[in-house]
């Protein structure tokens, strides 16, 4: 875990609104849901200004590019995140370049080239990556959270998006990230591992 920044806030019951900055429905509602027990009395906005360009050399970089965007755009603070998957094999892509993989920003293209690309490598270690950041006019901060696993032979489960069904976590029982609840997935996944630790360190200051 790396965290850059220092804040000072006290958000529990403060009735404070933060805008999401994603366009990403699907990571809307899974920050709501994991977000809700950790800042109490925090009122999540979507985003509907202009997408940076991600340009950053590591997640960290891309989520602070993101939260920024959305403050400068709409004054309120901001979260936002930057995540992918990291595979050994593959010399860690595809990384920060995840949703684009295949050139297409297709899940189902992006999972299917992974696939290709590593073939029937006996090393099918990875791990998902999610940084996640905050921004606001009294500073900024990032985290970052890793969720260890394999990469399935093929895709399998039908819940979650992007890499989650050929993605098999060491603490999910031996299912894809796909195949777990969303319950399940909240509790263990790489977004609830740095949104929590963001959370703690924005409760700290």
């Amino acid at each position: 875990m790396s965290i850059t920044g220092s804040m000072g806030l006290d958000l529990v019951g403060g009735g404070l609104q933060v805008v999401v900055a994603t366009h990403n429905a699907h990571k809307v509602e899974e920050l709501a849901r994991i977000l809700a027990p950790l800042l109490p009395g925090v009122e999540l906005l979507p985003y509907d200004g202009p997408e940076p360009v991600e340009d950053g050399e590591s997640f960290e970089a891309n989520a602070l590019i993101k939260a920024r965007a959305a403050h400068a755009h709409t004054g309120l603070p901001a979260l936002a995140d930057d995540s992918g998957i990291e595979v050994d094999a593959l010399g860690g892509a595809p990384g920060i370049h995840s949703a684009r993989y295949a050139g297409t920003r297709d899940d189902r293209d992006n999972l299917e080239l992974l696939l290709a690309n590593l073939g029937s490598s006996a090393d099918r270690a990875a791990q998902f990556v999610c940084a996640a950041a905050w921004v606001d006019a009294d500073g900024e901060l990032a985290v970052r959270g890793e969720w260890k696993g394999e990469i399935a032979d093929a895709p399998r489960g039908e819940g979650g998006f992007g890499y989650d069904p050929i993605f098999v976590p060491h603490d999910g029982g031996g299912r894809a990230s796909a195949e777990l609840s969303p319950e399940e997935k909240d509790a263990l996944s790489h977004r609830r591992i740095a949104f929590t630790a963001l959370a703690e360190r924005i409760q700290a200051g």
